[in-house]
C-alpha cells in the first residue's frame, strides 16, 4: 500500500495524486503555499479518498464564507470513495464534525488519530490549531508531547512543542526546542515564530530584531499566514525600538498586499494599524485600504478573535459595516447552542462592545467593556503577543481618560517584558509627570 511523506498508508492515490497528498503534509507542516497542490490532486481523481479530505480541510482553513460549501463537495466525493482505511476513515470524521461545527468531536477523533498514527504528524498540527482557536494552551502541548517519542527526528514536531511551551509560559524550554527545530531544518518558520515570542517575552528585541533579520532569507515559498505573520512579529520588536520607518516599511510591503482577502493577513493587518496608532503613528489612509477588503465580513462570527479583529478595522475606517458586525456579534451572543455560547455571550460580546468604543474615540466605553472583558480574553483564542491588542487598546483608553494611577500601574506591569520599549518608557514618564504634578 501507498504512503506519504511520514509513512503513513494511504489507501487509493496514483503517483500523482499521491504527490499532491505529500505537498499537502508537507506544505501543512512548513507553512508553504504547495499545500494547496492537493485541490488539484482532488479533482483530477476524485475517488481518492484521501486526496479529497484534505482538499476538504484547505477550503476550512479559509475561514470565511462559502468555505464550508466548497469543502462539502470534497467530503461528498470522499464518503462515496470505496476502500477507505482506518485513518482516513477517521479523518473523514473530522471534516464532517468541522464543517458541522462540531469542534470538541473533531478534537476527540483527533485525539484517537494522533495515539493509533502517532507519524500523522498533519493531524497533530491540525489539532492543535483547534487548541490554539480556543486558547487552550495545555492542550496544544499535551498533544505534541504525545507524538515526540516517534518523531524525535523531524523538526516540525519540535516547532509545535515549542510554541506550546511558549504559551505555557515555559519559555528556556520553548527557546530549547525551538533552537533544536532549527538545527534540524534551517526553514522550520514555526519555531522561529516560537523563538520570536519568546524573545519578546524576556525583553531580548535587540536580538529580536538581528534574528528574524537573519531568518528571513528563508521566508521563500511560505503561505500568506506564515509569510506576514513573522514580518508582523518583526514589526513588534521595530515599535518597542522606536523605529517608525521600519515599522512602516514592514507594513507596507510585508504584513499588508499579499493575500488581502485572507482572515489571517487582514488581522495581522488590524492589529498592527492599532498598534502603530496607540505609539503615536500616522497610519494615512491604511484603514481605508484594509477595510475594503473586510467588507465581506459584516456577518462574520466564524472565530471570536477574528470578528472583533474585523470589528475594530472596520470601524477604524468609519464603515457603516461595523454597526452590522456588531448587531451580529449580539445576535451571537444570544442565540448560540454551540461549544462557544459561553464565550461569546461573556468574552466576545463584552470585548467587541470595548473595541467597538475605542475605535470611535468612546474611552469610557472601551475602558468600561475592555476592562470585563480583558480578564478573560484567552478564551476566544490566539497568542499571548496577539491578545496584547485588547490590553493596549485598554490601556490607552485609561491613558485618553486620564486615569493616571491606573495606566501607571499598566505601564510599570508591561516594563517587565519590555523593560527598553520605547513608547512603554515614553507614556511612563507622561504618566508620572502628571501624578507628581497632582
Amino acid at each position: 500500500m501507498a504512503q506519504d511523506a511520514l509513512g503513513n498508508e494511504v489507501s487509493r492515490a496514483s503517483a500523482k495524486t499521491l504527490q499532491g497528498i505529500d505537498d499537502f503534509v508537507t506544505g501543512f507542516l512548513g507553512y508553504e503555499t504547495k499545500a494547496a497542490n492537493i485541490i488539484a490532486a482532488a479533482d483530477g481523481e476524485p475517488d481518492a479518498v484521501l486526496a479529497n479530505i484534505y482538499a476538504g480541510f484547505v477550503w476550512m482553513f479559509l475561514e470565511a464564507d462559502g468555505a464550508k460549501a466548497a469543502a462539502s463537495t470534497y467530503m461528498g466525493r470522499a464518503q462515496a470513495a470505496a476502500g477507505a482505511n482506518e485513518r482516513e476513515r477517521m479523518l473523514l470524521a473530522q471534516l464532517e464534525a468541522w464543517i458541522g461545527d462540531d469542534v470538541p468531536k473533531v478534537q476527540a477523533v483527533g485525539d484517537e488519530i494522533v495515539a493509533r498514527f502517532p507519524r500523522d504528524l498533519a493531524s497533530v498540527k491540525l489539532h492543535q490549531y483547534f487548541s490554539f482557536n480556543r486558547g487552550d494552551a495545555k492542550n496544544m502541548l499535551r498533544i505534541a508531547q504525545q507524538a515526540l517519542p516517534q518523531n524525535v527526528d523531524n523538526p516540525h514536531i519540535h516547532g509545535m512543542l515549542a510554541f506550546g511551551y511558549e504559551q505555557m509560559h515555559e519559555l528556556e524550554t520553548a527557546e530549547r526546542e525551538a533552537r533544536l527545530a532549527l538545527r534540524l531544518k534551517a526553514k522550520e518558520p514555526w519555531a522561529q515564530h516560537a523563538l520570536a515570542h519568546v524573545m519578546m517575552g524576556t525583553g531580548r528585541v535587540g536580538e529580536g530584531v538581528a534574528f528574524l533579520t537573519e531568518a528571513q532569507s528563508t521566508w521563500v515559498d511560505l503561505n500568506s499566514f506564515m509569510y506576514t505573520h513573522n514580518w508582523w512579529h518583526k514589526a513588534l520588536f521595530h515599535i518597542s525600538q522606536g523605529d517608525e520607518q521600519a515599522v512602516f516599511d514592514a507594513y507596507d510591503h510585508h504584513v499588508w498586499g499579499v493575500e488581502p482577502d485572507y482572515s489571517q493577513d487582514q488581522v495581522n493587518a488590524v492589529s498592527l494599524l492599532a498598534r502603530m496608532e496607540v505609539a503615536g503613528m500616522n497610519v494615512g489612509g491604511r484603514w481605508e485600504d484594509v477595510a475594503s477588503h473586510m467588507r465581506g465580513r459584516v456577518r462574520d462570527t466564524i472565530q471570536p478573535f477574528l470578528t472583533l479583529q474585523y470589528l475594530y478595522g472596520l470601524a477604524r475606517a468609519e464603515r457603516d459595516e461595523a454597526d452590522e458586525l456588531m448587531r451580529a456579534v449580539e445576535e451571537k451572543a444570544a442565540t448560540s447552542a454551540a461549544f462557544d455560547r459561553v464565550v461569546w455571550r461573556e468574552v466576545a460580546l463584552p470585548g467587541a462592545r470595548g473595541v467597538l468604543a475605542h475605535a470611535r474615540g468612546d474611552y469610557a466605553g472601551a475602558a468600561k467593556w475592555l476592562g470585563v472583558a480583558n480578564p478573560r480574553m484567552v478564551e476566544i483564542g490566539g497568542s499571548h503577543a496577539q491578545r496584547d491588542l485588547f490590553g493596549q487598546l485598554l490601556l490607552d483608553a485609561h491613558l485618553k481618560l486620564g486615569n493616571w494611577a491606573i495606566a501607571q500601574q499598566m505601564l510599570e506591569m508591561r516594563r517587565t517584558w519590555d523593560p527598553d520599549g520605547v513608547p512603554v518608557n515614553k507614556a511612563l514618564r507622561l504618566v508620572n509627570d502628571k501624578l507628581n504634578a497632582a
